[in-house]
């Protein structure tokens, strides 16, 4: 029984929270077509995680100080720039450029930038998990307080400026939620593929729920279910559970997408 031990608990206490927070946030980040952002902040969050390594503090908080500073200033340029893409595919190509930059002036082995692209979630001590669930209650606090403006400024972003919400506080609260949720969740997934929690169940969620509540809770279920599901399996056989998570959701969101074409045929 994988609950026998210690490093297993953490890991299942510290994903839940994680699985979680993306899937509330993934939820926006797809209503308000922010997926090409959110890559780009986990690129950004490499550099961070690469930074901290050269410093010598934990990835986490590097990751978490370059994806907050990050998020406002690419988040603002997406918004106004007319070569939104080109500029934050330079964006995106300097932080990477800056990631390797810093591990190799650190000097540490490729374990360091394995665990930092590809995620260490069963290296996970009791510290962290602490650590990564506060961040997490912090981001689902930040999003409870602006949750009504927020829903209305992602699924009808007209509506809300027409009704007087004060739609750039709700996007900057957001930005600072999503960034947030990039840095914890790439401790389960890496920064390469963090992404995949934060667009794929929630997009997944959007062909079964009907309104705003079922989605988020939709998005939560296959958030939680992957990563459980995940875990699991690289208990049982050993193989890294990043390739199990993103396995399981792209296939979940296949299943889904294939049967709504056919229900729409």
């Amino acid at each position: 029984m994988m609950f026998q031990y210690e490093f297993m608990r953490y890991a299942f206490l510290a994903s839940t929270f994680i699985a979680i927070t993306c899937g509330v946030v993934g939820v926006y980040v797809v209503a308000r077509n922010y997926a090409f952002l959110a890559h780009t902040l986990s690129e950004i969050g490499f550099a961070g995680a690469a930074f901290a390594v050269f410093i010598g503090i934990a990835p986490l908080w590097g990751m978490l100080l370059f994806t907050l500073l990050g998020s406002i200033g690419v988040g603002e340029l997406s918004i106004h720039s007319d070569q939104k893409e080109s500029s934050i595919s330079a964006i995106s190509a300097l932080f990477i450029g800056l990631g390797v930059l810093f591990l190799a002036i650190s000097g540490s082995n490729s374990r360091y930038a394995t665990n930092i692209l590809f995620g260490s979630i069963i290296g996970v001590d009791k510290q962290g998990v602490i650590q990564l669930t506060i961040l997490s209650v912090i981001v689902l606090l930040m999003i409870l307080l602006v949750q009504r403006s927020l829903n209305f400024d992602s699924f009808d972003h007209i509506g809300a400026v027409a009704h007087g919400i004060h739609t750039g506080f709700v996007g900057i609260v957001f930005l600072i939620s999503m960034a947030m949720s990039v840095a914890i969740g790439a401790q389960i997934v890496g920064s390469l593929l963090v992404f995949i929690l934060l667009t794929l169940p929630s997009s997944t969620a959007r062909y079964i729920g009907k309104t705003i509540p079922a989605m988020i809770g939709w998005s939560v279920g296959f958030a939680l279910f992957g990563v459980w599901a995940g875990l699991y399996l690289g208990f049982i056989t050993n193989w890294p559970v990043t390739f199990f998570i993103a396995t399981i959701e792209v296939v979940i969101y296949l299943v889904a997408y294939t049967v709504h074409v056919i229900k729409h045929r």
